[in-house]
């Protein structure tokens, strides 16, 4: 715009503050301008308003496989959720072997060394927000 130059122009000829806010006060207003018109364009047209939503028209749905089971496609709601139902729910009635848990070797527990709520603060006053946690999860 011829208003955008001239004022760029006298500030780049003065190279004072002022004449930088003026320009960019004249770009403000311009591109004000500019989309007020636009909006109003839009508006005055027959449903013009409504074609700027994406919304409003009719989306593809992404092609997609159907779920199969046992060879058989699942297509109505009964079949998914029977597909479902027995495939999360294929151990449901067993019966589970708790000496198994025996054979788990055992590790030495660690020690914890009490601290004051002072060693605590100073601890976490070392720490930096922005990085990853460390293997304290406190760093």
């Amino acid at each position: 715009m011829e208003e955008c130059s001239h004022s760029l122009n006298n500030y780049r000829m003065t190279r004072s503050l002022n004449n930088w806010k003026s320009f960019k006060k004249v770009v403000k207003n311009v591109k004000r301008s500019f989309f007020d018109k636009k909006i109003q364009e839009v508006v005055n047209k027959s449903h013009g308003l409504w074609k700027l939503m994406n919304w409003i028209n009719r989306c593809k749905l992404p092609a997609t496989e159907a779920i199969k089971h046992n060879g058989y496609l699942c297509l109505s709601l009964e079949s998914l959720w029977d597909t479902l139902y027995s495939t999360f729910n294929t151990t449901l009635n067993y019966q589970v072997d708790l000496n198994i848990l025996s054979k788990i070797e055992c590790k030495a527990t660690s020690l914890w060394y009490p601290f004051s709520k002072e060693e605590f603060k100073q601890a976490i006053s070392k720490c930096n927000n922005l990085s990853a946690p460390g293997p304290d999860k406190l760093t």
